[in-house]
């Protein structure tokens, strides 16, 4: 995974600067933060999600294991944010170190999404927020079959999309319950999102194969969960 990022930081930073205003819209509207927490964006990349919530809390962590997605980051740093280098299945912080944890569209590159949402329970104090943000698999089998295929040809960093049952469960597990929920589903233009993945030669003929087939791969579920510790 982190060497797919290595090649694509510029693109992923400049997708990030496009959608800059809209996250910090969504994440004000559907967080709601107090403005004096002091929050962790897992898996920040180059800090979409950290430089979002920046202005609404009091301090923001963001952590990734890709050094030239935070190089990014730093270069853009603002007064209350810091970002360190970790792997969010096995995090450094002490329990309850953070008011608010947050992950977006992270969770489906990582192969033990389970140990990050277990992690972000972990440092998130008692009463405390938790926002995951991530990409959908269908419930329908055949059609999740046929998104994953999809995804995995056109990015190696891919690893499984999580149902909305499945996140629940993982939720419920680590004993965070859902306060506020939300569903979106947008087209994606195939070209720009090959290009984002760094999708080349005959594994991006194959995923351009894949999606005249199943048109419905370039329609985006993405699910908003906005959880409490306890």
């Amino acid at each position: 995974m982190t060497d797919r990022f290595a090649r694509t930081a510029e693109r992923v930073a400049a997708r990030q600067d496009a959608r800059a205003a809209q996250l910090a819209d969504d994440v004000r509207e559907f967080g709601q933060p107090n403005g004096d927490e002091r929050a962790l964006d897992v898996g920040t990349g180059a800090g979409a999600l950290a430089f979002a919530l920046a202005p609404l809390v009091r301090e923001v962590v963001g952590l990734d294991p890709v050094p030239e997605l935070l190089e990014l980051a730093r270069a853009r740093a603002l007064p209350n944010t810091e970002f360190t280098e970790g792997d969010g299945t096995a995090m450094s912080f002490a329990d309850g170190a953070f008011d608010l944890a947050g992950t977006h569209r992270t969770l489906h590159h990582v192969e033990r999404p389970d140990l990050v949402v277990a992690e972000m329970a972990r440092v998130t104090c008692a009463g405390g927020h938790v926002l995951v943000v991530d990409q959908l698999a269908p419930g329908d089998e055949d059609a999740a079959a046929v998104l994953h295929e999809f995804e995995t040809t056109r990015d190696r960093s891919h690893t499984r999309l999580l149902t909305d049952e499945e996140l629940r469960e993982l939720f419920a597990a680590n004993g965070l319950s859902v306060l506020r929920e939300r569903l979106e589903e947008k087209p994606r233009e195939l070209a720009a999102y090959l290009d984002l993945a760094g999708s080349e030669g005959e594994s991006r003929a194959r995923a351009e194969a894949l999606a005249g087939a199943n048109p419905r791969v370039l329609v985006e579920s993405v699910g908003w969960y906005l959880l409490s510790a306890r």
